[in-house]
């Protein structure tokens, strides 16, 4: 890596999601109104469309680094652990998705890491993954933005969470049982 990937405009815009997490944090547990729990939502609003930007900058302008490699997706799984952990104060069974999230995330990086072994990368995320993470974003927005609506459409969004995440692991590691098994000269 280089001294100059720091500087380049979709690395940082990577930091400043990254600068967001505690800013989102420190909204969302001393919110007291529902104009507080909207400027939480804000923040993550705010953190999506920098990790758009960022990968539209980095493609568009050949910007891709091999620290950004590193920071979009550290940025990415930062912001979706905070903003779990920080609904676990607010509804019950979220912790149902968190269990999903940390167990699809550690055995998506035990995966990584047996491919590299081999010395190949997944090279960014795969359909079903972006799929997985709109959802998470749309249903994460709304509860945090709504901490007050019922419990039955929280419940359903939750589960809607559950599902999209459960899908990507599956599909995930069906991709890497695939690839692990090919021998080098299948590449």
């Amino acid at each position: 890596m280089k001294k100059s990937d720091w500087l380049a405009i979709p690395n940082l815009l990577s930091l400043l999601r990254i600068i967001l997490i505690p800013v989102f944090i420190y909204q969302y547990i001393n919110a007291e109104t529902d104009a507080d729990y909207l400027w939480a939502a804000f923040t993550i609003i705010l953190s999506g469309i920098t990790d758009w930007l960022d990968g539209v900058i980095a493609r568009r302008y050949n910007m891709i680094t091999d620290l950004g490699k590193l920071l979009d997706p550290a940025a990415d799984k930062l912001t979706q652990l905070a903003i779990i952990i920080c609904l676990v104060f607010t509804w019950d069974y979220i912790w149902i998705v968190v269990v999903i999230f940390i167990i699809k995330e550690v055995s998506l990086i035990i995966c990584d890491i047996l491919l590299l072994r081999q010395g190949r990368v997944m090279d960014g995320a795969l359909w079903y993954g972006k799929v997985s993470t709109a959802t998470f974003y749309t249903c994460s927005i709304l509860l945090v933005a709504f901490p007050n609506m019922d419990h039955r459409i929280a419940y359903t969004l939750m589960f809607l969470t559950a599902v999209g995440l459960l899908f990507a692991f599956i599909s995930y590691t069906r991709w890497f049982i695939i690839e692990l098994r090919k021998k080098p000269a299948d590449k």
